[in-house]
């Protein structure tokens, strides 16, 4: 099922939209769809790793670095 919402931008924005639309031969909800998405799983990361670091943190692994080690 999919959902129809309103969103307001710039007229910049729409003006690059616009250009990478034309550029890329995609619509532009396409394009929006394929951002929103891509941003969601960005901020899902994000939160997972604040998680994770905290966990990490606790067993002493405090930098990436650590945990190459670990797993390596």
């Amino acid at each position: 099922m999919a959902t129809t919402i309103s969103v307001r931008i710039d007229d910049d924005m729409n003006t690059q939209l616009e250009k990478l639309s034309l550029q890329t031969g995609r619509p532009k909800s396409e394009l929006l769809r394929d951002a929103i998405k891509r941003q969601l799983e960005v901020n899902e990361f994000q939160i997972l790793r604040q998680k994770m670091m905290a966990e990490g943190a606790s067993k002493g692994l405090l930098v990436d670095e650590d945990v190459f080690r670990e797993v390596s």
